[in-house]
């Protein structure tokens, strides 16, 4: 693992779009494991700033998002299909059919999981998968339990997630109970990973992935067998690792 440690939330955002971006550099159409909710956000920003400004190209481009709540449509949104179109598709000069998020709608979820292990397989897996982290060290919607589910499956939220998630819904009764979410497995297939983390709501989170035992508990320990991974933190997010 290496551990980067920056000043602010600004600076972990610049920091993780440095590395996308040089990913698209060096290889035009990487595909992308791409992640949602608050932490992401800054990078997004920072990335279709570098399209507009320095010409970044992501026209060749194919991604794949980490996860998405079950029993809502795309239209929704809080649906992460709208989410990922107004923070960073709509923006950039993407390709929108390389683009590919769990129907969380689909009228089999079976087949939906299975379809979208194939896709992932189909591209030549992940060349970099981004990574936020939960507060009960949770990663994609992997949450704590006694063991890892391998691939694309559907979960129940932990009642920590949902508590969590609520701040972006109308009420706490808003928030889907189920997801779909990749598996351990094919997270940790990617070739490289990023974990962004900030706040220190995700200290202690932080602190049992790096330096706790490998436990289905903190889902999110697992990429202590990873060899390329990389986690940027603000001090507050580092503050027990330190």
């Amino acid at each position: 693992m290496r551990i980067i440690v920056v000043n602010n939330y600004e600076e972990m955002s610049r920091k993780a779009a440095d590395m996308m971006a040089s990913q698209v550099i060096l290889k035009p159409d990487s595909v992308l494991g791409l992640a949602t909710g608050s932490t992401p956000l800054g990078m997004y920003k920072e990335l279709v700033d570098r399209y507009e400004k320095e010409g970044l190209d992501f026209s060749k481009v194919t991604t794949f998002n980490l996860d998405e709540y079950y029993g809502i449509t795309r239209e929704n949104t809080q649906s992460y299909y709208y989410y990922m179109r107004n923070n960073l598709f709509k923006h950039i000069n993407i390709d929108l059919q390389k683009t590919n998020i769990p129907n969380g709608s689909a009228e089999s979820i079976e087949k939906e999981c299975e379809e979208y292990e194939e896709r992932i397989k189909k591209a030549g897996g992940i060349d970099i998968q981004v990574l936020g982290i939960g507060s009960n060290g949770h990663i994609g919607f992997n949450e704590p339990d006694i063991n890892f589910e391998a691939e694309t499956h559907l979960v129940n939220l932990d009642e920590e997630t949902i508590k969590a998630n609520s701040r972006f819904f109308n009420s706490k009764e808003d928030v889907p109970v189920k997801a779909i979410s990749m598996g351990i497995k094919t997270i940790m297939q990617s070739k490289k990973i990023i974990l962004l983390a900030n706040g220190e709501g995700k200290a202690e989170a932080i602190y049992e992935t790096v330096k706790g035992k490998i436990n289905p508990n903190t889902p999110a320990s697992i990429l202590q067998l990873h060899n390329d991974v990389t986690i940027i933190l603000d001090k507050n997010a580092a503050s027990k690792i330190q």
